[in-house]
């Protein structure tokens, strides 16, 4: 940003700080951390499976002939309740004989999806892994006798997909561990915490490479989710540690469960999705019916995730005897088949460039954009808004080769369709030749006063603070605005040191409620309001900004 040398009102603030290059993504809370590349490999993934698996599996939501509906059923002893001791002697009949990893892998290939992620450990404390911290482990307290986790690992790496581990930071079964409590948000003492560590050595040491461990629950202290991030990434530096180990201290982030952003974020994330809201684990009285409507919502669900720039990890919950309920693998394969002439649409693509499409959902490679129709409008016309200054060359329906007409229309780019083709969500690749480029929509034009404020910013937020309870906060506020100068005077709640953004320069300011700046807007025209620079993950803007007046000025020279 340019310092310049106009004089203003006594109302000008002389609070300026400082003046650097911009850095305005947060920066890790500790290292060390995956590579770049790791990070855009994880990124181009975009489709996986979760499994939950477990004791839970062979009491499929019932206990003692009543069925459980308060909650998970993969936390069924909370909900029941169930005693512990009752709990944990269901381990002497759990023999999962039909678990057949190779299928696994085999049916995860036939959806599409390049990682399978499963649980290690759940809250109950029970281990699905050969640990040595305690035999309540599926190879020394169940008749199976046999590691699944490591199974399932050497299955992944003879199927050649990425092989991931949930890990549960809380325990219902170790004593002095954890009891149940609402949300789940249990406080970590320091001996559990030591606990922990040594059992993510084992995984990490002793269950190939990792592509990443997927942490949940537990309040754990800042401290605490550092230790846990940095065991993972001193012994696999490539891991990718999920946002809920908290404080901030993952890789990605994680949403809500089933929750799909209407946004997208500044940060790798992803999306966990069970088949049926109500559960993750096996229901055995779970109604499953419409088999193609499922297919259709979660083809939806990957599509809306992935033109966010987001992955999609979908689960299943085999049950007791290890075998995949026939209704989850039915919609699997069902996506698969959507996937298979679609792929190109999918893997390795960046977000929609487009803020909003009235037919559906956009994504982007290096000379194409694919566009995915889920209503065609009456007209025929797929308008790609502020796009007509990009040289489109040519358009095609990705699954059959059908040429359509691809043309100008003002400032947009128009693909013309005389009818959709067969089949749910057809795609449509696009190509380009140059640069893809979009006109701007800025917030005013001309030489006329004007109000930046929440509505019309872009806002970029920090996920998984200090546990699942936490609200996500705001980091960063971006204005599309005319190139210029201009006197700037904020409207703020609060008080605090911020970095002013524009023209690829940053200045620092202590910023209150009336303070005046003077900002030069350069050839991006964007204008960003961030916490000081360089800042830490979940660092929040120190105030609330409620309104910025805009006069533009001449810029002197």
């Amino acid at each position: 940003m340019k310092f310049l040398p106009l004089i203003l009102a006594a109302a000008v603030s002389s609070s300026a700080i400082a003046q650097h290059a911009v850095q305005d993504r947060p920066q890790p809370r500790s290292l060390p951390r995956p590579s770049a590349q790791t990070v855009q490999q994880w990124q181009g993934q975009k489709f996986g499976m979760f499994i939950h698996f477990g004791l839970y599996s062979q009491l499929g939501g019932m206990w003692k002939g009543k069925q459980i509906d308060n909650g998970y059923s993969e936390q069924i002893m909370a909900n029941a309740p169930i005693p512990l001791d009752e709990y944990a002697a269901t381990a002497k009949t759990f023999n999962p004989t039909k678990w057949d990893p190779d299928a696994i892998v085999k049916l995860a290939k036939d959806a599409g999806m390049k990682f399978i992620v499963i649980t290690s450990k759940h809250h109950d404390g029970f281990n699905m892994f050969h640990t040595a911290q305690t035999k309540y482990n599926v190879v020394d307290a169940t008749p199976y006798h046999r590691d699944i986790v490591k199974e399932l690992a050497e299955a992944c790496k003879r199927g050649g997909i990425g092989f991931g581990v949930y890990y549960s930071s809380i325990d219902w079964h170790e004593p002095g561990m954890d009891t149940y409590i609402p949300t789940n948000s249990n406080p970590l003492s320091d001996a559990h915490a030591k606990f922990n560590v040594a059992q993510l050595r084992e995984l990490m040491t002793q269950y190939g490479p990792i592509r990443e461990i997927w942490f949940d629950m537990g309040k754990p202290t800042l401290a605490q989710s550092d230790l846990f991030a940095t065991t993972v990434h001193k012994l696999q530096p490539q891991t990718m540690v999920s946002g809920r180990v908290w404080n901030y201290e993952g890789d990605f982030a994680v949403m809500g469960d089933n929750e799909v952003p209407q946004y997208g974020l500044d940060e790798p994330w992803q999306t966990p999705a069970s088949m049926f809201n109500a559960t993750w684990g096996y229901r055995s009285w779970q109604v499953r019916k419409d088999v193609q409507g499922k297919i259709n919502e979660n083809i939806l669900k990957l599509v809306q995730v992935v033109s966010r720039g987001g992955n999609y990890i979908l689960n299943i919950g085999p049950e007791g005897d290890g075998s995949v309920v026939p209704y989850e693998a039915d919609v699997l394969r069902g996506v698969g088949a959507w996937l298979k002439p679609h792929e190109d649409a999918i893997y390795g693509t960046q977000a929609s460039p487009f803020s909003q499409l009235d037919f559906g959902y956009a994504t982007v490679k290096p000379g194409t954009v694919y566009l995915f129709v889920k209503s065609l409008p009456k007209d025929g016309k797929l308008r790609l808004p502020l796009a007509g200054r990009t040289r489109f060359a040519s358009a095609k329906v990705l699954s059959s080769g059908t040429a359509l007409k691809v043309e100008r229309a003002g400032g947009d780019a128009v693909v013309s369709v005389d009818a959709l083709p067969q089949g749910y969500l057809p795609v449509i690749a696009v190509k380009y030749e140059g640069a893809l480029l979009l006109d701007k929509v800025l917030v005013a034009k001309g030489d006329a006063p004007y109000t930046l404020n929440q509505k019309n910013a872009e806002m970029f937020w920090n996920y998984n603070g200090e546990g699942y309870e936490a609200k996500k906060t705001l980091y960063k506020l971006r204005w599309l605005v005319p190139q210029g100068c201009s006197t700037m005077t904020f409207h703020v709640s609060g008080e605090g040191k911020v970095a002013l953004v524009a023209e690829g320069e940053a200045r620092e300011v202590m910023l209150r409620g009336g303070v005046t700046e003077k900002i030069a807007v350069g050839k991006n025209e964007s204008f960003e309001i961030t916490p000081a620079q360089p800042f830490v993950k979940g660092t929040p803007l120190p105030l609330t900004v409620n309104t910025v007046d805009v006069v533009p000025v001449a810029c002197a020279r």
